[in-house]
């Protein structure tokens, strides 16, 4: 085996993976989704590369799963909030449509 196709069957550097890892954790919600729509974007414009498309979609993975948490948790801190706010915790409509009629 050559040395060009022994770098060829190794993945990708984990020192970059994990910078990247980094990187998107750091992100707020705002930008982690601006990121994410513009990867989504670049991605269904196609004309890329295959290389370039698989590291995209790795890049919005990362920050698909980055944007779940972070809704996930401002999600569990709402309910508290109600929960503390009433000693009840229950579902609340927030629905535009049901905003303006009232």
């Amino acid at each position: 085996m050559t040395d060009s196709t022994a770098a060829a069957e190794q993945p990708p550097a984990q020192p970059a993976r994990e910078e990247a890892q980094r990187r998107v954790a750091a992100l707020p919600f705002d930008q982690a989704l601006a990121e994410l729509q513009a990867v989504v974007s670049r991605l269904e414009a196609g004309n890329l590369p295959l290389e370039d498309s698989i590291e995209l979609y790795e890049q919005g993975v990362l920050l698909h799963d980055h944007c779940g948490r972070l809704l996930s948790k401002a999600e569990l801190r709402v309910q508290r909030l109600v929960e503390s706010a009433g000693g009840q915790l229950r579902a609340l409509d927030l629905s535009l449509g049901e905003a303006e009629k009232r």
